[in-house]
């Protein structure tokens, strides 16, 4: 068969139309074999393969076959018996990635924002159990500073003298602390602190206004609420604790063939970083 043919698989009722290239990724397995063999299993009826298994755990294997990519849903949650599906097919590199439960299965991700105001100014502090959320999340404030005179600390719009932007503080890669609001000085000059969270691109001294957008960043990017709570009561520090549910890794399979070889693919490790 050639490879540029289109193969009509029915498994459980569900109908996969593919190349026979796909198929043929792995040539020791069935579904490779099946093109040329008489496999009881896999019946040919006018023209289609059908093959009595679950048709919605084989979506997930003929996306391993188009990728050599195990990606899964965040919800996933049927792996022994993908596994045993892919033992039944022959993909065995794919079955062994399956065994390997504890990188496939997504990761709960914490994020802790604590928020005070003290006077005219705010502060804040950001705790992340990832890294790079709390990298990603640092390139995305700006802090903006400058000399500032006549302005009260609600002042919608910044002085029209220049602003410098300043560095957060990064007591660590899973924390930040940055603050706004005006802190005076000498006379009736103050230091003037604005946030900008991207992609917004207003500058914000008020920090409720602040945290408002700060919070509504996050969920956005699909953290959820989970609880709210006062860290210090004397203080007025507030806690707003968020999760989500993050897959980091994903496993591919490299196909290795030398001349003269029967094409046996292996499976090869490595970690790819996903999207959130």
């Amino acid at each position: 068969m050639s490879n540029r043919e289109l193969v009509v698989l029915s498994v459980g009722g569900v109908r996969f139309v593919t190349r026979a290239s796909t198929l043929q990724q792995f040539p020791e397995s069935r579904l490779a074999q099946m093109l040329n063999d008489d496999d009881r299993e896999f019946k040919l009826v006018n023209g289609e393969f059908f093959v009595d298994r679950d048709g919605t755990l084989f979506s997930y294997i003929m996306d391993f076959l188009r990728t050599l990519q195990v990606s899964l849903p965040t919800d996933f949650s049927d792996y022994q018996r993908l596994q045993r599906e892919a033992e039944f097919y022959g993909l065995y590199p794919l079955a062994d990635l399956l065994s390997q439960e504890h990188l496939l299965k997504p990761r709960l991700e914490i994020l802790e924002v604590r928020f005070s105001l003290q006077e005219m100014q705010a502060f804040f502090r950001i705790f992340g159990s990832c890294s790079t959320t709390v990298e990603t999340l640092a390139a995305q404030i700006t802090v903006f500073a400058g000399q500032q005179s006549g302005q009260s600390w609600n002042s919608p719009f910044p002085s029209q003298k220049p602003l410098v932007p300043l560095p957060l503080e990064r007591p660590s890669h899973h924390d930040m602390a940055f603050q706004c609001g005006t802190d005076y000085s000498a006379g009736d000059q103050f230091v003037a602190r604005y946030v900008s969270i991207k992609p917004d691109n207003r500058k914000l001294i008020n920090g409720t206004n602040v945290l408002g957008l700060l919070l509504d960043t996050l969920l956005k990017d699909g953290f959820r609420l989970i609880s709210t709570g006062t860290v210090s009561s004397e203080e007025k520090v507030k806690c707003y604790s968020f999760e989500r549910m993050k897959r980091r890794v994903g496993l591919t399979v490299a196909v290795n063939q030398t001349p003269g070889s029967s094409g046996v693919a292996q499976a090869k490790r490595s970690q790819v970083q996903k999207g959130k």
